[in-house]
């Protein structure tokens, strides 16, 4: 039987008491699979840097996971941003995924802020310069809706690790073999750096599916027959978790060894499946031993 793999999540900063209390009961949920670190993300145009913040903090005093901070350019100065950064350093966070940042809903082609960081390379060249951080950045497996071309995201990916960056995660893909292509194209431009698969467990098929076309993720055919098999049969979540299952199993077969996974503060698909692919809960462990 294969390692299990190494974990990591995402969870997104909460707007309510409602969420707060969906992100902490996500948190709690998760917690005991030991994920090498959690990340917290921006709003679009930055409008969650506060909850950000304090998700992040909160996380990392009450848990004692290692947490990354989402930081992006769009919004602010280079000196408003390099203060959250420094807040972050002051307060034990160490771990960084750095951003361009997607501007406000309605607000068209990002602009960077007259005084901010024009790109992401800027601002991890910004980061790396203070010595304090580890910076994973955004990586691309299907073009990114801006870029011209495949060759670009990867020239663009290559000049993010140059600036700095020690590891990429990638936007989520439903195939291992798109993951597998874009993984040895970036070995044939350069890059070295370990580059994360994300991962996103379908809790909704129709809102997944919009997201992905926002986005540039391919979306293969036979998923829109198959959720509309299983919405009939009343089995989506049953598929969602065997899918997911298999596309994580695919990627450890072909040498993946960490898998990121987007919850979208709902843990209990991502608990499953990585429970499935034999990472057990540390309670659980002690209670074997």
């Amino acid at each position: 039987m294969p390692t299990p793999p190494r974990l990591s999540f995402e969870f997104f900063p909460p707007q309510s008491l409602e969420a707060s209390f969906r992100l902490w009961d996500t948190v709690q949920a998760l917690a005991p699979l030991r994920p090498e670190f959690v990340s917290v993300t921006y709003g679009a145009g930055g409008t969650t840097r506060q909850l950000t913040h304090e998700a992040v903090t909160t996380i990392g005093a009450h848990t004692g996971l290692n947490v990354a901070a989402h930081l992006t350019c769009v919004g602010a100065t280079k000196a408003e941003t390099m203060e959250i950064a420094h807040r972050y350093a002051e307060a034990g966070v160490t771990e960084i995924v750095a951003l361009r940042g997607d501007p406000p809903k309605g607000a068209g082609a990002f602009r960077p802020h007259p005084d901010g960081f024009a790109d992401s390379c800027e601002l991890i060249a910004a980061l790396a310069e203070t010595g304090k951080f580890t910076i994973r950045v955004g990586a691309y497996p299907d073009p990114h809706p801006e870029a011209p071309s495949a060759k670009a995201d990867i020239d663009w990916l290559k000049r993010k690790i140059d600036a700095g960056a020690s590891s990429a995660i990638t936007q989520f893909f439903f195939e291992a073999e798109t993951f597998f292509r874009f993984r040895d194209a970036c070995v044939a431009a350069g890059i070295d750096a370990p580059i994360l698969p994300g991962i996103l467990p379908i809790e909704n098929w129709t809102g997944v599916r919009r997201f992905a076309e926002r986005c540039g993720a391919h979306v293969p055919a036979w998923l829109d027959e198959a959720f509309a098999a299983a919405d009939r049969d009343g089995r989506a979540e049953l598929l969602a978790t065997a899918l997911c299952t298999e596309l994580c199993s695919d990627l450890i077969d072909g040498g993946v060894e960490h898998l990121h996974f987007y919850t979208l503060n709902k843990p209990h698909l991502t608990r499953d499946v990585a429970r499935a692919l034999g990472v057990l809960p540390e309670i659980a462990l002690e209670h074997v031993a």
